[in-house]
């Protein structure tokens, strides 16, 4: 019973510390502070750099778009070949097959 009534008190306890911290943190501001001059509101500045206040510019690459055509039939090989290495582990699977590295380009 003692228990019980301790638990209690703890609860309560919690739940005032808790209505405490709520109604502290959604009061609105004092009438004091409303005498207070409003500072007018300040652009934010951009952080300065290490080294240098320049901001890099990257070098001019030239673009060379690939026709669509190319990078589906890259994928179409990529894929015939990974069937190709599937259908063969499943005909004769051996541990060598399994963790060996594949032959595909698209691999680093």
């Amino acid at each position: 019973m003692e228990m019980l009534l301790m638990g209690l008190c703890v609860a309560v306890f919690g739940v005032g510390v808790a209505a405490a911290a709520f109604g502290a943190a959604t009061r609105s501001e004092s009438p004091n502070s409303a005498e207070q001059p409003r500072l007018p509101l300040v652009k934010a500045t951009v952080p300065t750099r290490f080294f240098s206040d320049r901001v890099p510019t990257p070098p001019s690459i030239p673009s060379r778009q690939v026709p669509i055509e190319v990078l589906l039939l890259q994928i179409e090989n990529h894929v015939r070949m990974e069937q190709a290495a599937a259908e063969s582990f499943l005909a004769l699977p051996t541990h060598e097959q399994l963790h060996s590295k594949t032959n595909s380009p698209f691999v680093n």
